[in-house]
Formats: C-alpha cells, structure tokens, sequence
C-alpha cells in the first residue's frame, strides 16, 4: 500500500512540474520560467574578491612621531605652534627662560678658554721636541692635558647643541660670549604638531614634554581579526576603505591573541599619497581584497540555491537548465563571489533559483 502512494505521488509530481531529465539537468519550457519569475543574466569575471569586512583605525607608525622635550628646566615664555600646525625641520615651537642654561654657557666659555691656553703650550711644546729641547715624557704630559681640553670642550659644546643652538650659534657663542637665557626648542622633524603638552606660563622640569609631532607622509590601518578568520589572510592583500578609493596593503599578521577579545592584528600600510585623505585616529570599515588564483565570477545571490549544504546556480540549455555546483568564496552587498568550471559567457538564471530548486528535486515548491 505505501509503494502505491509514493508512485502515485511521484506521478502526480512529473504531471505538476517539467520534467526531471537527470540529476543535474531539469526540462522547463520559456512559458514555465515566466510563471515561476525565472529570469536569466550573465556571470561577471573577476580578477579579486573580497574575503572579510572588519573596522579598521588609522595609526601612525611609531618611527614618524617624535615627543619633542625641553632639554633644560625653564619657565616657558612663548610657545609658537598650536594643534594641527604644520611644521618644517629645524622651526622654532617654543621659547623658555632656563637659568640652567646660563651655567651650560659659562662652562664651555670656561673649557674654551682653558683649551687656548693648552692650545699654545701645546704647539710651543711641539716646536721644542723637534729640536730636542724638552724630553718625551714632558711631551707627553703637554699632549695628554691638550686632548683632555679638547674632549673637554666638545663635551660642552654638545650639551649646548642638545639644548637647541645649532652648531653655528655654538660657534658665533664662543666669539661674541654673550650669556642668554632664552633657550629655543625646535622641532626635529617636517610634520604636523599631533598634541600640545605644556601651557604658557609654567615652570617644567629637564626633558618635560612640550609637542607630539608627527610625519604623516605614511599611515597604518590597524584591524582586529577574529582569530578563526586569520587563516583566509595573507601578507600582500589589498584593504578597501568603504565608500572611497583609499587601499592599503597587509604588511603584518600578529603572532598573538588579544585575551579579551581573542582577536589578532593585522596591519596594512597606506601610501602616501591616500594618507593625506585619512585622520589619525579615525575608525572605519574594510574590506580585505585578494587576488584570485583560478576561474572567479561575480553572481547575484539569488541565483544560488542551496541543498545538502552545498551551492548551485542554474545554467541554460536548450531544453532547459544544467543544475551545476559551485564554491562560494565571498559576498559582497547583494552579490557573491563563485569558483567554478566555466567560460564566463554562460547564461544562469539570475532570479528564482529557489522555484527551479524545487523542480530540481521534484517538490514543486520551496521555501
């Protein structure tokens, strides 16, 4: 009795449906397709697709950002730039009153004194070795004070130049001796000023920071990865900012997980040219492109019908459609990303897979 009702059954479905030809093949006739809403499109070749969507914050690379100091204590008297300023090698960012300063100065006025006057022994004692007038040991002793005075002075010179004088002002110092606690501190690097540390006005100790600047000629895009996603990543993939033409390039992939949130970082540097359209700090939303190694297509996602957790799209035939599988590596809005065995100039059914699915199997309709 059961035999008799699923022949029955199945009869009653060859009657209802177009016919099931084979497996992987389903006879259905134009006026069928318009009923069911069946309409048919193209595949589009891709050359990259997308493999993740994960928010990104722009960074700056720790070798481009400087805290510029004062390398004295002092009182500060002016402070030239503000946030977002743009600043040139060497340009003057504050001016302070540093007594500290003072006894710097008089200290190498003191060495460079005290080397001209090594200066002369040292050349006199140099003639009378010559001629044999004084022993070794007395040159030796003239020669060692020499370069004690030398080291001596260039110590001083150095702690100066630290304080902000260039080596010319150091120069012009030791001609024209003419004290000055007004010390400068300039930045060492073109960039822009990223934060102000110090207010007009106050007393700060040696080495307290004054500026954060910045080189932002190149930026990073830092993302957190979720650790079960790292492995669809490698070092070369495109980053896509949504809604802009700005790309990076994958550069890192951390070797740690975040404990609390079991993520990985994954690093993609930006040019230099698409960094001046990026804001340190900003967070945005990504896309990781990669570069396809075989045949991929761009379908829309109603053209893929699932059963038995694999994927198929329907290519037409003559008589009908050809139900052929297909890898889904990717979605993108309301398109995914396939592999398969094809041309690329094959027609698909581009709407209502789901009512051809279920003449596939026989059911005569789907959810």
């Amino acid at each position: 009795m059961r035999s008799y009702q699923f022949l029955l059954l199945f009869n009653l479905a060859l009657v209802a449906c177009p016919e099931v030809l084979a497996e992987n093949t389903i006879q259905i006739s134009i006026e069928q397709m318009t009923s069911l809403g069946v309409k048919l499109g193209k595949m589009d070749v891709v050359s990259e697709f997308p493999v993740l969507s994960v928010p990104a914050k722009v960074v700056i690379p720790p070798s481009q950002e400087y805290v510029v100091s004062a390398a004295q204590a002092g009182f500060i008297e002016k402070l030239n730039v503000a946030i977002g300023d743009k600043v040139v090698k060497g340009q003057l960012l504050a001016l302070l009153n540093s007594p500290d300063l003072l006894v710097l100065q008089q200290e190498y006025l003191k060495a460079d004194n005290a080397l001209q006057l090594v200066s002369a022994t040292y050349q006199r004692d140099k003639k009378l070795l010559q001629e044999g007038v004084i022993s070794d040991r007395r040159w030796q002793e003239t020669s060692s004070q020499f370069h004690s005075a030398v080291s001596e002075t260039e110590k001083q010179k150095q702690l100066l130049e630290i304080t902000g004088m260039s080596a010319g002002e150091v120069a012009q110092f030791g001609k024209i001796h003419s004290l000055s606690r007004q010390l400068s501190v300039r930045t060492p690097i073109t960039g822009v000023v990223i934060e102000r540390l110090a207010v007009v006005g106050t007393h700060i100790d040696m080495m307290a920071p004054l500026y954060r600047v910045a080189n932002l000629e190149q930026l990073w895009l830092e993302m957190a990865i979720p650790q079960e996603r790292i492995g669809n990543l490698k070092i070369g993939d495109r980053v896509e900012l949504e809604n802009s033409k700005v790309s990076a390039k994958i550069s890192l992939l951390g070797q740690s997980v975040n404990l609390e949130n079991q993520t990985i970082l994954a690093r993609a540097v930006v040019d230099q040219q698409n960094s001046a359209i990026l804001r340190v700090g900003q967070r945005l939303n990504t896309r990781v492109i990669q570069l396809s190694d075989k045949a991929t297509f761009k379908v829309p996602n109603a053209a893929i019908a699932q059963n038995e957790g694999r994927a198929f799209i329907f290519i037409r035939k003559p008589d009908g459609f050809a139900v052929v599988p297909v890898t889904v590596i990717g979605k993108q809005d309301l398109e995914s990303i396939i592999h398969g065995d094809f041309k690329g100039d094959e027609e698909i059914a581009v709407n209502g897979a789901v009512a051809l699915k279920a003449n596939w199997l026989g059911l005569g309709s789907e959810q």
